[in-house]
């Protein structure tokens, strides 16, 4: 027979919550918004950002979260703007960036020109990528 204790150990690494990770993600978005788009120190921070996530996680420094078991029917609806997005995309790719087809990034340039703007979409862009790592 075996039993299971309800006590169990469990490594606590407090630098991994979202109270940690949160505030320390938005001074890097912070930090990397500065730069214009597409600079060297706009990409030495992402390069940096990113390879630091993702030494973090192939280390197993972060604790991982579960995978669901099984996806809800209403997940399948986030295949269409994906498969929109892919589909605007390849044809802007095959019949050329021009004004008449503009990429996706041609379009955000305008938005992401200001401060605030390119830090949000850092920081998101920064969060989704942790949340996709610790699964």
């Amino acid at each position: 027979m075996g039993s299971s204790s309800p006590l169990t150990a469990e490594v606590v690494r407090p630098w991994a919550r979202p109270v940690v990770v949160l505030p320390m993600l938005a001074l890097v978005s912070l930090v990397g918004a500065v730069f214009p788009s597409f600079s060297i120190g706009a990409n030495l921070v992402s390069v940096a950002a990113g390879g630091t996530l993702f030494w973090l996680v192939l280390t197993g420094r972060v604790p991982r979260r579960p995978a669901p078991r099984r996806l809800v029917p209403q997940a399948a609806w986030w295949l269409l703007p994906v498969l929109s997005f892919a589909v605007a995309e390849l044809v802007n790719f095959a019949l050329g960036s021009t004004y008449a087809h503009p990429t996706f990034s041609v379009l955000a340039d305008p938005v992401l020109a200001g401060y605030l703007a390119r830090a949000a979409a850092y920081l998101g862009w920064l969060a989704g990528f942790w949340g996709l790592a610790r699964r």
